[in-house]
């Protein structure tokens, strides 16, 4: 077993446990921070896979604006124990219990469909999600949708201190 092989089993058993941890918290603060745990393991693997760029905006972006947002919002709101089972929503239990079976017996099949026929992984190309590669293709082959969204950015901004101003 290679270094890298365990590593990466290492944060996917951290990231799996983290969600685990988080559905099942009764605690919403608990679960927040269960899920920013599981952003940053999702970020060191992004650096495992050689694109820091990427890594750094899933913590900026991510576990920095994001979940603290939710958290400063359960925390204004009181966190909320949550209700006991078959409430008004009760139904929904046994119907995701059945959709996970569903899915865990979906992940089996393709698993065992592709024993043998996966052969060695490929790695990244050299500069993938590097600033410089995601540069390029933001300037060049998506130039058109990147202006739309900055105009559209634009007029939202303009267009909350329009609705704001006395």
């Amino acid at each position: 077993m290679s270094i890298d092989l365990l590593v990466l089993l290492v944060l996917a058993l951290i990231a799996v446990g983290a969600a685990l941890g988080m559905l099942f918290s009764r605690n919403t603060v608990y679960s927040v921070l269960f899920l920013v745990l599981v952003m940053l393991t999702l970020a060191v693997l992004y650096l495992i896979l050689g694109a820091p760029f990427v890594a750094l905006a899933q913590v900026t972006v991510y576990a920095g604006a994001i979940m603290v947002l939710f958290l400063f919002a359960v925390m204004i709101l009181g966190p909320q124990k949550l209700a006991e089972a078959g409430g008004p929503i009760g139904w929904q239990r046994p119907v995701a219990f059945g959709l996970t079976l569903l899915f865990l017996v979906e992940v089996v099949y393709a698993f065992a469909a592709k024993v043998g026929k996966l052969g060695a992984l490929s790695c990244a190309e050299a500069g993938f999600g590097s600033p410089a590669a995601i540069g390029n293709l933001l300037f060049n082959r998506y130039l058109l949708p990147f202006e739309v969204t900055s105009v559209l950015l634009l007029v939202a901004a303009v267009g909350a201190v329009v609705l704001t101003r006395e």
